[in-house]
């Protein structure tokens, strides 16, 4: 039988490995993906145009530090920086990488090692990896100095981006079914609450440099962090250029050891998840539960109707939802670290204290959304405006329940801090009408772009839906910006024009009524839309 006969057995030694087609369909996935949305193109080219130049900069700024004293301690707390990124950024933010989830490939007969190599291939494509290894390169080019250590770099910045990248998935891979696991959802939220406690000290860790001292401060931290993976890959090129050969080649053994420890980390978790039930979906008996259908004691505190039962929906999502639960307690912690944390450095405005306003404000968007695929069940209650004006009073009602006491306390607590008591009425009232604004902004935002929150995995926002997730939270954002604009005038002018704070204290009613107003107005705005566009949410929430 001829060779070009198609009939002909195949050589086995011609089938393609497995890491050429997992690159292949990552590619395809991607194309394909930008193909079809409109809103992900758009996503996708305003990021190009957003990191590459950033990228770029970053890159030259580095290649400049070259010989200069704290070159050094840059390059290491930088690699620090990208490592703690790459290991949380997948989990806590809807752009991440929604082509390489382990779970679809869970019906294949695939090996954990070839799997692993094909998964760690397909990783390196995309614009992080590109920052990443910008950064990375600029991080060696800044140390290096010499031909053994120019050689030392190539491996040392190899190791760094691999190890990042293998960071990132095992952390993933372990926590793919975490945040829809109700047994999960405590560390879920811890995460959360790791997430935002670390963001602000690397914040305030920059605010610091500024300070006497400079990149000095730096030294004593990158001293020690020189020897923890992958920073160490990048120590040890300046180890080598330093003439400490026995440091540089021990730094790169320190690094090649941590690869291999979290691929084996990683291969664990994908034989557990590809082989194992998820016992989280499995439905137990619970003996002593009430299954009277009995109102809970936090259904007795609420109004009667409608009202009162979206509002003891909507907060028992909050605290038995996973993701929700995990949101929420990202929102309250950066809420009050970023005022009290100013406040502690002596660098802090009492208007720092509406940040916790304006982060709760934000679990207003997407509200729809938030009820994935279950959403149907209230759509079929749904009939009238008036009926969505009431399914959207109750969840405003329910954030509220919340907010208002929480920010309250954050005003109060800052304003202690600071010994600024006479400005604790404007700031109160400002921390009202924003939060006013956000609310009104919300509801319309969840009528007219919603999107599907995926239940399994780590991902928050469905494949197709990262343009609308951004339109929505960011658009909206900037929308209740403007919208606080009045009372934001007036608080400029009564502390600037007026003179003296003798009249700011009518602030704080007039935020609050100027809130309330906001609310209901927009509530009233979105009920129509939400009412007739029913079946464009009810699809599009259904989506992942």
């Amino acid at each position: 039988m001829s060779a070009a006969d198609p009939t002909s057995t195949a050589d086995p030694t011609s089938t393609p490995s497995l890491t050429s087609v997992v690159v292949r369909l990552k590619l395809s996935l991607l194309k394909n993906g930008l193909r079809q949305s409109a809103g992900r193109r758009a996503a996708y080219v305003t990021s190009l145009v957003l990191v590459l130049p950033f990228a770029v900069l970053q890159l030259l700024g580095l290649i400049a530090l070259r010989g200069t004293t704290h070159a050094p301690a840059v390059a290491v707390l930088l690699v620090v920086v990208l490592a703690l990124g790459w290991a949380v950024m997948p989990l806590f933010f809807p752009s991440g990488d929604e082509t390489l989830d382990p779970t679809r490939l869970v019906m294949l007969p695939l090996r954990p090692r070839p799997l692993i190599r094909a998964l760690l291939a397909a990783s390196l494509v995309g614009i992080g990896p590109l920052f990443t290894l910008c950064l990375l390169a600029g991080s060696a080019v800044s140390v290096a100095h010499g031909t053994a250590a120019c050689v030392t770099a190539v491996v040392g910045v190899a190791l760094a981006l691999l190890g990042s990248v293998a960071l990132a998935r095992a952390v993933a891979a372990a926590n793919i079914r975490l945040l829809s696991s109700r047994k999960g959802r405590d560390l879920a939220v811890l995460s959360g609450l790791v997430v935002a406690i670390g963001a602000q000290l690397v914040n305030f860790g920059a605010q610091r440099l500024g300070s006497a001292g400079g990149l000095s401060q730096l030294d004593p931290a990158a001293d020690v962090l020189r020897w923890v993976p992958p920073a160490a890959a990048i120590g040890a090129v300046d180890s080598v250029s330093r003439g400490s050969y026995g440091a540089g080649v021990a730094q790169l053994v320190l690094s090649a050891l941590a690869l291999v420890g979290l691929l084996a980390l990683w291969s664990r978790s994908l034989t557990r998840l590809m082989t194992s039930p998820d016992g989280s979906t499995l439905q137990a008996a619970e003996p002593g539960r009430d299954r009277t259908g009995r109102s809970s004691g936090l259904g007795r505190l609420l109004p009667a109707g409608r009202t009162g039962t979206v509002m003891e929906r909507s907060l028992r999502y909050v605290w038995r939802d996973p993701k929700t639960k995990a949101a929420w307690a990202t929102s309250l912690a950066i809420g009050l670290i970023v005022p009290v944390f100013n406040a502690l450095q002596g660098t802090g405005s009492i208007y720092f204290a509406c940040f916790a306003a304006g982060m709760l404000g934000i679990q207003m968007y997407n509200q729809f959304g938030q009820d994935t695929s279950a959403f149907w069940m209230v759509a079929m209650t749904i009939s009238s405006t008036r009926d969505a004006y009431a399914e959207l009073r109750g969840r405003a009602l329910a954030l509220l329940v919340i907010t208002l006491p929480y920010a309250t306390l954050v005003c109060v607590l800052t304003t202690a801090m600071l010994g600024d008591w006479p400005r604790l009425p404007e700031v109160l009232g400002l921390s009202f009408a924003l939060l006013g604004a956000m609310l009104a902004t919300g509801a319309w935002s969840s009528a007219r772009f919603p999107y599907s929150i995926p239940q399994e995995g780590y991902k928050n926002v469905a494949p197709g839906q990262a343009g609308l997730a951004w339109i929505s939270i960011f658009g909206g954002m900037v929308s209740a910006a403007l919208l606080s604009a009045p009372v934001i005038i007036l608080t400029i002018w009564l502390n600037v024009a007026a003179g003296g704070d003798e009249w700011t204290w009518l602030l704080l009613p007039v935020g609050a009524a100027y809130g309330a107003l906001l609310t209901l107005l927009g509530l009233r705005l979105a009920a129509p839309r939400t009412a007739r566009r029913l079946p464009e949410i009810l699809a599009a929430v259904s989506k992942g």
